[in-house]
């Protein structure tokens, strides 16, 4: 696939079959830069490119790794999010930080409209990062695994309003499942 601006763009369905070390060695690329994937890369995906493989996330890491980290930044209420570039590892969402920009969560933001403000700053960070690599001055930080947590996929389950909860719990849950999967009762 290539976009408006005749950039290759790979979207594998699978890497464990060697498919995707046969793309990097046909291109030869100095950076590989992942967005949204959902799939762990093989270490050898990781390691092929000179400056590594890097990834933005939609939360200021080492909270909320995994896969619905701005539904949960919304469904727990947080005031603050934002977006990390992360050096990839082997592990979801474990890698050195190397960029991060914050933003607030007002009050009556959904998901969805997170999801707006959220895209652009992680293209502003994703730039910054690159131009960092570039003039060498990236200055990788460890994450703190003491303040990690995890988050997974989202479900129907999910959906249902225990009207037992406080009044703000339930304003979350509309928010944090606004588009999908949805509240309901």
């Amino acid at each position: 696939m290539r976009l408006e601006n005749n950039i290759p763009v790979f979207q594998p369905v699978s890497l464990k079959n060697g498919k995707g070390v046969e793309i990097l060695q046909e291109i030869k690329p100095d950076l590989v830069v992942v967005v949204a994937y959902g799939k762990i890369l093989p270490k050898e995906f990781l390691d092929y490119p000179k400056y590594g493989c890097i990834n933005v996330h939609a939360s200021i890491l080492p909270k909320y790794r995994g896969a619905s980290p701005i539904h949960f930044a919304v469904l727990n209420g947080d005031k603050v999010t934002g977006v990390t570039v992360q050096q990839m590892d082997e592990g979801v969402d474990t890698g050195d930080i190397l960029d991060i920009i914050t933003c607030e969560i007002g009050e009556n933001d959904t998901t969805e409209h997170m999801y707006e403000v959220l895209a652009p700053l992680g293209a502003t960070a994703m730039l910054r990062t690159v131009d960092m690599i570039e003039n060498g001055t990236l200055k990788p930080v460890k994450q703190n695994e003491a303040e990690a947590s995890h988050v997974g996929l989202l479900s129907k389950e999910m959906s249902k309003i225990d009207w037992t909860c406080s009044a703000s719990t339930i304003h979350n849950k509309v928010r944090g499942l606004y588009s999908w999967p949805g509240a309901s009762t």
